[in-house]
């Protein structure tokens, strides 16, 4: 069992904190998620409304009674979400973790400390990671250029964040992107991190329930059954895929994106690169969110924008959550066993 700061304060098992992700984060893979020992979250901005947020917190209580958060993503938009009623409707709720993320966040932040909540902020960039803590955030999440969504534009890898949190953090951090396995989770750990926070390979799971009568959000007590938020196709296209499928949009316009490398994606990237560059009502038809909806609703992976990392290529299955966090548990635990294996007492003598 692998025991650090955030597997203390969540009261998890497994070091593993789901990210937030638009039009996955829903009922049924967070609390498999939190069932199988991590911490799911749901995706606030997937709901329509802060009434329909408040309904799918109900909908995860009933298929868990572990902890779980909510995620609340700032984003750049001409009409801004109403967040403050999602934060307000998801306390009011009980819920007490919150993933947040974007800008400005002081606001959102200050909320949820003043309502007793544990905060965890993620961040591009050591200055905002230390601007967040100063805020009062609990944990930083880290998220080096190799994640989905959107890396920040300053295009530093992991490695070298982790490694500088390490020197400048006074607070626990978890590292996101580019993770899938124990052997990231492993690395991230031996750099410092108290965990991680993995999206994408999250996103090819199948998440294994039980009912009876009725609806799997209705009831956990009977026979077994299994329910996606993610449409199978393209679970066998994330399968399929290398590390070299994804793709960069919105590069011109500061606000990178990290996508799956599919035919919208191109035509965004080639619409950016005409002479003149691009301006975003150019694009606004191609990566509307009602598109990336139905990419997961649809399995049609050309249907729109759908974000996800260059960690497709070390998805190999679409296990349960359950299975999933066991076996990244055990492959930790046999890196870490195996590390402690090259520390020797006595000097190896040279072979002439």
């Amino acid at each position: 069992m692998l025991v650090t700061k955030l597997t203390k304060l969540l009261g998890i098992r497994v070091p593993v904190v789901q990210g937030g992700m638009q039009w996955v984060g829903f009922p049924p893979l967070v609390a498999a998620v939190s069932n199988a020992g991590g911490l799911g979250i749901l995706t606030a901005l997937s709901q329509p409304s802060p009434e329909a947020l408040r309904q799918a917190i109900r909908e995860t209580r009933k298929l868990t009674d572990k902890n779980f958060g909510v995620n609340i993503t700032l984003l750049p938009t001409i009409n801004p979400p109403d967040y403050e009623g999602y934060a307000r409707a998801a306390v009011e709720e009980g819920v007490r973790v919150f993933e947040t993320a974007g800008n400005n966040p002081g606001p959102l932040i200050k909320f949820f400390k003043s309502n007793g909540c544990i905060v965890i902020h993620k961040c591009t960039t050591i200055r905002h990671a230390k601007s967040a803590s100063r805020m009062g955030v609990d944990v930083l999440s880290i998220d080096g250029f190799e994640c989905a969504g959107h890396p920040g534009e300053e295009d530093i890898p992991g490695f070298i964040l982790l490694a500088r949190a390490a020197q400048e953090l006074q607070i626990p951090y978890i590292a996101s992107g580019g993770i899938a396995d124990g052997r990231g989770l492993a690395a991230a750990l031996a750099l410092g991190a108290a965990g991680v926070n993995m999206g994408t390979r999250f996103m090819c799971t199948v998440e294994r329930w039980v009912y009876e009568f009725g609806s799997p959000l209705q009831y956990k007590n009977a026979h077994q059954c299994y329910l996606s938020t993610i449409h199978q196709n393209i679970k066998d296209k994330i399968i399929a895929s290398t590390e070299q499928d994804t793709i960069h949009i919105f590069r011109t316009l500061r606000n990178t994106a990290r996508v799956f490398k599919n035919k919208v994606a191109e035509e965004v990237v080639a619409i950016e690169r005409r002479p003149g560059g691009a301006k975003f009502e150019d694009i606004r038809h191609l990566v509307s969110g009602a598109r990336g909806k139905q990419v997961y609703e649809l399995g049609d992976p050309d249907a729109g924008i759908w974000t996800a990392s260059g960690v497709v290529g070390l998805i190999k299955d679409s296990p349960t959550c359950e299975v999933l966090l066991r076996r990244i548990e055990r492959e930790a635990e046999e890196v870490i066993d195996g590390l402690k294996a090259l520390k020797v007492d006595e000097p190896l003598k040279a072979k002439l």
